[in-house]
């Protein structure tokens, strides 16, 4: 039997290196320190409810993820990428809104 804390780290690693985070990023887009995501990642830390549903968030998978024993590695890349594409669908559209704004106000 898997210890939670060790799948936890497991997982959250997993998918932090599949979207090629550090911990630093990850932490940052969390809003916590470098060091506490290290500490998680190391198994030295359980985070709260909360902070588990951020990470999650931050790392575009549903929270139960986080602990999953069925998940591969290509699995936690496929869904990293998919979270990955639908953000930069995002941003291209708010990049062509922006573009489309210039023109209206060129009037060209």
């Amino acid at each position: 039997m898997t210890n939670i804390r060790e799948l936890l780290a497991k997982n959250m690693k997993a998918y932090r290196n599949a979207l090629g985070l550090s911990q630093a990023k990850l932490a940052e887009k969390v809003d916590t320190s470098t060091h506490y995501i290290g500490m998680i990642e190391t198994k030295n830390n359980f985070p709260s409810p909360e902070m588990l549903e951020r990470i999650a968030a931050s790392l575009g998978i549903d929270t139960l993820d986080l602990f999953s024993t069925e998940r591969t590695l290509s699995e936690a890349m496929r869904i990293c990428r998919k979270s990955a594409l639908k953000e930069l669908r995002s941003l291209m559209g708010q990049y062509i809104n922006e573009k489309l704004k210039e023109v209206d106000k060129k009037g060209v």
